[in-house]
C-alpha cells in the first residue's frame, strides 16, 4: 500500500485516469437502445463540440429538449445511457419516434457534458443542422438510421 496507492490517487485527482468505454457500459440502463459504439460515440461527441460553437444549434437538458421538440424543432437527439432513475426520460425515445427524429444513446452523461464544454453531466441533447458541420451531421444521421432500433 506504499507509493503505488498514492500514485493512483494522484492520477485520478489530476483527471489522468480514464474510464474505458466497456466500463462505462456497465452503468448503462437496459432501455438504452440503440447504443453507439465506441467509434461512433467519438463521432457524436465531435458533432456536439462543433455544434456548441454555433449559437442556438445545440439544446441540452431534459426540459429544454422536450420544449424544443414540442415546438417543432428538428435534429438529432443524443441521450445519456447512465441516467438514474431512468423514469425521468424513458418517454423521450417514443416522442422522438412520433416526430420522426433520429436518436441514439451514448454511455456517459459526463462525456456528453464534456463534449459540450461544461463540467456537469447532461441527460440529453438536441443537435440541429448547420452549414458549418452539415457533412458530419448527415454522416451521424445516416449511421443512426443504420442502427437497429428494437420496439
Amino acid at each position: 500500500m506504499g507509493a503505488d496507492t498514492t500514485m493512483e490517487t494522484s492520477q485520478i485527482e489530476n483527471g489522468e485516469a480514464e474510464v474505458s468505454y466497456e466500463d462505462k457500459l456497465k452503468f448503462v440502463s437496459v432501455v438504452a437502445k440503440p447504443m453507439a459504439t465506441k467509434k461512433f460515440s467519438k463521432k457524436i461527441y465531435k458533432l456536439i463540440k462543433k455544434s456548441s460553437k454555433q449559437k442556438n444549434y445545440l439544446r441540452s437538458g431534459l426540459k429544454d429538449v422536450q420544449r424544443r421538440i414540442r415546438k417543432g424543432e428538428t435534429g438529432i437527439v443524443v441521450f445519456a445511457g447512465d441516467v438514474t432513475p431512468v423514469d425521468v426520460m424513458v418517454h423521450m425515445p417514443g416522442v422522438c419516434e412520433n416526430k420522426q427524429m433520429p436518436y441514439v444513446y451514448t454511455p456517459s452523461r459526463t462525456d456528453l457534458g464534456a463534449a459540450m464544454g461544461v463540467k456537469r453531466g447532461v441527460l440529453m441533447m438536441l443537435v440541429r443542422k448547420h452549414d458549418d458541420y452539415s457533412d458530419l451531421y448527415d454522416e451521424v444521421a445516416k449511421e443512426i438510421a443504420a442502427l437497429d432500433i428494437e420496439i
